[in-house]
């Protein structure tokens, strides 16, 4: 028999990668008794009525929101302030407001101005994820022992937090707290930082004159093919992550620029000693990461499992 439901209506605003896979998850492990799906395409929304995403479809969020005790936004972060406007006169009482946007100051000042006081906003912020997206890019247990990091404002009641970390925790999701400045800091290195060299090294190989197409192809099963799947994630929501966390961000490639420029000294002069012992540094940080449960310690880093599961 199936669990009770813990919430009678979901919202899901945006059903995108992550969108779609909470849509997923949802109906798996019948949280909801309705989830309403919502999205700008008509063209997006019909495939996610063809995937049966949802109870119910709208093209309006405002029109999505009304009567869910739950709504989640999964738009790229600069969208944010523009939705927040058009659901806000739309939310019942007591509703539980989140997001899933990688960052969570800027998004912080672009709703919660217009979050009704009889709502409860909590932004979120689920650490999973993939270089592909739309509504088929979804698939069930993306949250499965990820990390899942919640910036509650002051006052935030209780309850209300402890029911969505309820709902994350049922998605598999581990919880934590974090203030936003201090979240979006950390996660300008451990994932805006790398997206961003990578889309830089993709484009440098793609610049050179010397280097032909089909070679970057050919020769690309190396550490090249590992970058190209980061740089093939969602351009508007990478740009919007870089407006919209750009003092981390530029913080973060000050530091990476000067430890460069040390590797590079290092190159220059035969210091072997130093390159030895900066590749075994960071050698341990690729273990710590596989005994957390972050990654998987088999060939081809667990590339065709993973590919298999979704």
């Amino acid at each position: 028999m199936m669990p009770e439901p813990m919430f009678d209506r979901i919202a899901l605003i945006g059903i995108g990668l992550i969108g779609s896979s909470i849509a997923r998850d949802v109906k798996a492990l019948g949280l909801a008794r309705e989830v309403v799906v919502s999205t700008r395409s008509a063209e997006t929304l019909k495939r996610a009525e063809e995937l049966e995403l949802g109870t119910s479809y709208a093209l309006s969020a405002a029109d999505a929101v009304e009567g869910a005790d739950l709504v989640i936004v999964s738009v790229p972060v600069g969208a944010s302030e523009a939705v927040a406007r058009q659901i806000a006169p739309h939310l019942k009482p007591g509703a539980i407001v989140t997001d899933v946007g990688s960052t969570k100051a800027s998004v912080i000042a672009q709703m919660a101005p217009h979050m009704p006081k009889t709502v409860h906003f909590i932004p979120g912020h689920p650490l999973a994820g993939t270089e592909k997206s739309g509504p088929d890019a979804g698939f069930t247990g993306l949250f499965q022992g990820r990390w899942c990091i919640f910036t509650p404002l002051p006052g935030t009641d209780p309850a209300a937090l402890a029911k969505l970390k309820a709902f994350w925790e049922a998605l598999g999701s581990k919880i934590d707290e974090m203030d936003p400045e201090h979240h979006d800091k950390v996660l300008a290195i451990v994932s805006h930082l790398p997206h961003i060299i990578a889309y830089n090294i993709v484009g440098t190989a793609d610049d050179l004159e010397t280097v032909t197409q089909s070679e970057v192809i050919k020769y690309s099963a190396s550490g090249f093919r590992d970058f190209t799947r980061l740089a093939a994630s969602d351009p508007t929501m990478w740009r919007d992550v870089c407006l919209h966390n750009k003092d981390a961000i530029l913080e973060m490639l000050a530091r990476f620029s000067e430890d460069l420029a040390y590797l590079q000294r290092a190159i220059r002069w035969g210091e072997g000693d130093k390159l030895f012992e900066l590749f075994t540094r960071t050698r341990a940080v690729r273990r710590s990461i596989i005994e957390a449960g972050q990654d998987v310690d088999v060939p081809d880093f667990g590339r065709h499992s993973l590919d298999k599961k979704a």
